[in-house]
């Protein structure tokens, strides 16, 4: 969609994007905390998760959570919020014609909140409840289990539910009152802003919240190396699941992101990829990802997939082979241009509604601060050579930091595991 973005500072003390869609039917708000798992101890690593459950409720104005809702969605708008590692978001959409009503409500919401006894009550039963159906999530145990293990930060759902027992009401006010203030919350919201920035920068400034000292700052994460592979049993399942990661201890710049975006979807996004093009043909595996992971001073680099235990091995000699071929340089022209067009039709269709234009801006602006140029991005895509996608995929591995984490059925899975990760031990020593 056509648009203009506008970054602000409040005399308050926060930071955000106002996203101008002409003619939009609907505006997008959300609000961020840097107020995630890593600032709180281990073992009350869910208050931030209770606390943002709690938060969306009662208030001084609405004296309990339904009623908050049932005023929130009057008119069909909607609102949520999540919680990471990092940061804490709060989120709403709503109808054009009742946005500044809706904006007042989350102000409200996120500066004066109660954080009732009973509503702590409630919500600790429904967090409970969402951290057992997570843990039945075998990708999502898997990554968790591995990135622990690497020596990043990180617990899994089954931990999370035995230490949840330590949070106290308490805990969510103190977080809170620690995190949630102006110096510490960047935002973005989305729609047309035609004569109303007056009046939005005024109800933010209007944020009961304590000023604070300054944006909290990143965790230092030091990823460590992996000597056996991690195996987890799980007796009902009748193949394997695999996660593989790499380390580069550096944040990569924005020229070798874009070929690192680039080198996925030429090995793992279509099925005429590299990878899963092959192995879909030769019936190997349904499907298969990868990604980048971003830390504070840290790039990974992760590929999984499951699959049935008799393939795995034939899959692992594409996987090796084909990784092996991009650190080598072995890239046509005709798969770097296909790659290219793949990813320039994915940034055409990812800004497709004012929420998908809204995406383009957030997790950037949130982790960094930089405020991406959207308008660039083609021009980025097409700038990538082949010569920098290999040396990106070679400084990916040449820190010498990975390894493979397998989550299947035991006995042999495990013995299987062993295999998986001889097979690609080579593209770290090579």
């Amino acid at each position: 969609m056509k648009h203009t973005v506008t970054e602000i500072e409040l005399n308050n003390g926060a930071k955000g994007l106002l996203v101008n869609v002409p003619g939009a039917t609907v505006m997008d708000f959300e609000f961020n905390f840097r107020a995630g798992e890593y600032l709180v101890d281990r073992e009350k690593w869910e208050v931030p998760h209770l606390m943002e459950h709690v938060l969306l409720g009662a208030n001084k104005f609405i004296p309990k959570a339904r009623l908050f809702q049932a005023e929130f969605e009057k008119n069909g708008a909607g609102n949520n919020a999540s919680t990471g590692l990092y940061h804490i978001t709060y989120e709403a959409e709503c109808a054009d014609f009742e946005w500044r009503r809706i904006l007042e409500l989350m102000v409200t919401a996120i500066g004066q909140p109660l954080f009732l006894m009973e509503e702590f009550k409630a919500e600790y039963g429904n967090v409970k409840d969402e951290l057992t159906a997570r843990s039945n999530n075998h990708f999502r145990t898997l990554s968790l289990t591995v990135r622990e293990a690497h020596g990043l930060l990180a617990m899994t759902d089954r931990e999370r539910l035995r230490q949840i027992k330590n949070v106290r009401r308490k805990d969510l006010v103190e977080h809170y009152q620690k995190t949630h203030t102006t110096k510490n919350l960047r935002f973005v919201i989305a729609g047309n802003m035609q004569g109303r920035t007056t009046a939005i920068k005024k109800m933010l400034e209007g944020f009961e919240l304590p000023k604070g000292r300054s944006f909290i700052d990143l965790p230092d994460e030091q990823p460590i190396c992996l000597d056996q592979p991690i195996f987890i049993a799980r007796p009902s399942v009748k193949n394997v699941y695999f996660e593989m990661e790499t380390f580069a201890l550096k944040r990569f710049e924005d020229s070798d992101m874009d070929a690192l975006e680039l080198v996925n979807g030429m090995l793992t996004a279509t099925l005429y990829s590299r990878i899963l093009g092959e192995a879909r043909e030769r019936g190997l595996v349904y499907s298969m990802g990868s990604g980048i992971d971003i830390m504070k001073n840290v790039t990974g680099w992760w590929f999984s997939a499951q699959v049935i235990n008799k393939n795995a091995p034939a899959l692992f000699e594409i996987i090796t082979r084909e990784l092996t071929r991009v650190k080598d340089g072995d890239i046509g022209p005709e798969d770097l241009e296909a790659a290219k067009q793949y990813w320039l039709g994915r940034h055409q269709r990812s800004a497709q509604t004012v929420a998908g234009t809204m995406a383009g801006y957030t997790g950037r602006y949130y982790f960094d601060e930089i405020v991406n140029d959207y308008e660039a991005i083609p021009e980025r895509i097409r700038a990538v050579t082949a010569g920098r996608i290999q040396d990106a995929a070679q400084r990916m591995f040449t820190d010498g930091i990975g390894g493979l984490g397998v989550l299947g059925g035991g006995g042999r899975s495990k013995e299987l595991a062993n295999q998986l990760n001889e097979q690609v031990q080579p593209l770290w020593n090579s």
